[in-house]
């Protein structure tokens, strides 16, 4: 190993040379372990950074979801509770409450939808629609035995159908 300092004849004194022996390399690598050391302290702060950029965006995205909820429930106070359920109604203000959740997720590049975006939206339908019921009744696929006959039925049905059709054929009288 080369040492680190060299006098002006390229020769270190014995003395140097006894000191360097029993310190190690550490007198030599002094340098480079600061500036290792100052290597991760200047790594570190960006990620600190990184961490506190995210819990900051993440406060100022809870402060104005409150913001846009607190408007949502301004504009329905408007809503009487027979028109509750006429999407006419309320369609300005659900839109609009879903506007704001999903424009400042992309302003703040937060990602949406999110947990907190889908808790406003489920906690709007449990306070202001769950009574809302479908004028029209939602139509469901038959039990599978009756969707089993459903099917069968015109499969078995249709050799007959030929069957016949050659049978009368086979009379013998021309059709016009």
């Amino acid at each position: 190993m080369a040492p680190c300092a060299q006098t002006g004849s390229g020769r270190l004194s014995q003395g140097l040379l006894l000191l360097w022996a029993l310190l190690g390399t550490g007198l030599c690598h002094m340098g480079a372990e600061a500036e290792g050391f100052g290597q991760d302290a200047r790594t570190s702060p960006p990620v600190a950074l990184f961490n506190w950029t995210a819990q900051l965006m993440e406060e100022t995205y809870t402060n104005i979801t409150q913001k846009c909820w607190e408007l949502f429930v301004d504009l329905m106070r408007n809503v009487t509770v027979s028109e509750l359920c006429e999407w006419r109604v309320i369609s300005r203000p659900y839109s609009l409450l879903q506007a704001c959740l999903e424009e400042w997720a992309d302003h703040l590049h937060y990602g949406y939808p999110n947990a907190l975006a889908e808790q406003y939206i489920f906690q709007s339908h449990h306070r202001y629609f769950h009574n809302c019921t479908l004028e029209h009744q939602v139509y469901f696929d038959p039990p599978e035995d009756v969707l089993l006959a459903m099917i069968i039925a015109p499969i078995c049905l249709i050799p007959f159908l030929v069957t016949l059709v050659i049978w009368r054929s086979k009379d013998g009288k021309a059709q016009p």
